[in-house]
């Protein structure tokens, strides 16, 4: 008898008919003899109706007692479905982040699992019952409520299936798998097999929304196979996510976007040793994550860098910058908005000969420009006007999927 984690997003639990259907899940791995440990959401948009409320008393709310609020979500959905499990006639309990507990450190709002403690779980999986653990929360050392950051559910149940050395853990969303695009954007998208950590990482680095990027890092370091499926499926098979590369000879595995990314560049940067490093620690410490980096090289004495930030985070970017302006030493900043980034993701694609070509021929045929590009072992990924984002997907998955 194996433990089966399962999660199950908002949209799957977000009416009485789809709990029944979440229940069916559940049922299903319980009578073919399993321990199932399952983690849900908060219902349908109780989490965003929730901080609309909060919106209402103040626009800069206290972050402890934000995620004391948001945290009931969950709580309400995980004694729904026990309650549900029980008419059913099985044995179900619904545990809290705090009543396992899953410890965190006290970054509230988008905190990190230190440890879990299995005592909890273990005794009530041992009883016989059916375990239903709210997502997306903890609790610090000094015994406040914390939260994950939003999607962190996904996070909750893979780091559980690591702590309980599970068999796999089963996300359950409202596609049935991994798909080389979003179905939304391609119409003749191809739902994957399977897919390595790797790849399955920088899709959802790279903006595609099926795994919250963190519990893909935990499967990969715990080597937690991870399956998504679709709650609205019977016999969904899903997608599996593991060490293994996907076993379909394919030059890469799928085409992502990433939109409001903004690019700045700063000009007239000393050409001096430690220069970059100064730059780039000052936005560090002020929690500026950059993505694209490119620095201009040559016999001058200043040099260009440019970068990238999510649209969220160019004012900030550009006040620390300027508050710095006199210890850094360059001349100016410039920068662009309403960009998006554009990535094709397959293991080993450096070493796969002509796909950086087609993939720069699919935009060059649809007459799209290429502001930025960059490259890693697993991903080329290119900047382009947002408003050409969803033209240059096509392109570029009509070129690599619809030969």
């Amino acid at each position: 008898m194996g433990i089966i984690v399962q999660k199950f997003g908002g949209s799957s639990v977000a009416n009485l008919d789809r709990l029944n259907l979440v229940a069916d899940h559940i049922i299903k791995e319980v009578e073919n003899g399993n321990k199932v440990v399952v983690v849900v959401s908060a219902q349908g948009k109780t989490t965003d109706r929730l901080i609309a409320e909060e919106n209402e008393i103040t626009q800069n709310a206290n972050k402890r007692e934000h995620d004391v609020l948001v945290s009931t979500g969950e709580q309400i959905t995980i004694a729904k479905l026990a309650m549900l499990l029980i008419e059913k006639n099985y044995k179900a309990v619904s545990l809290t982040g705090w009543q396992i507990p899953i410890i965190t450190n006290s970054e509230f709002t988008n905190s990190r699992i230190r440890y879990i403690n299995n005592d909890t779980i273990e005794e009530y999986l041992n009883a016989g019952n059916i375990l239903i653990v709210a997502g997306f929360q903890g609790i610090d050392e000094n015994g406040n409520i914390t939260t994950l950051g939003r999607g962190g559910s996904d996070t909750t149940a893979v780091a559980l299936a690591a702590s309980l050395n599970a068999e796999r853990c089963d996300i359950f969303t409202d596609v049935d798998g991994v798909y080389t695009s979003d179905p939304r954007v391609i119409e003749n998208v191809k739902k994957l097999d399977k897919i390595s950590y790797d790849e399955m990482l920088e899709m959802s680095s790279m903006g595609a929304k099926v795994l919250h990027n963190r519990c893909v890092e935990i499967g990969k370091k715990y080597n937690v196979p991870i399956y998504v499926k679709s709650t609205f499926e019977k016999n969904s098979i899903g997608t599996l996510v593991s060490s293994k590369n996907n076993l379909e000879d394919l030059e890469i595995n799928g085409v992502t976007k990433d939109d409001y990314i903004s690019r700045i560049t700063i000009v007239g940067l000393e050409n001096k040793i430690g220069k970059t490093y100064e730059l780039f620690k000052i936005l560090s410490k002020n929690l500026i994550n950059v993505d694209i980096i490119i620095q201009s090289f040559g016999e001058h004495i200043t040099k260009d860098i440019a970068f990238t930030v999510k649209m969220n985070d160019l004012k900030k970017t550009i006040k620390v910058l300027e508050e710095n302006k006199n210890d850094l030493g360059f001349q100016e900043i410039l920068h662009s908005e309403n960009l998006s980034k554009v990535s094709i993701i397959g293991v080993g694609i450096a070493n796969k000969p002509g796909v950086a070509a087609n993939m720069f021929e699919a935009l060059y045929e649809n007459n799209i420009n290429m502001h930025m590009v960059t490259t890693s072992e697993i991903k080329i990924s290119v900047l382009v006007d947002v408003d050409k984002s969803d033209l240059a997907v096509q392109a570029i998955h009509k070129k690599f999927f619809e030969k």
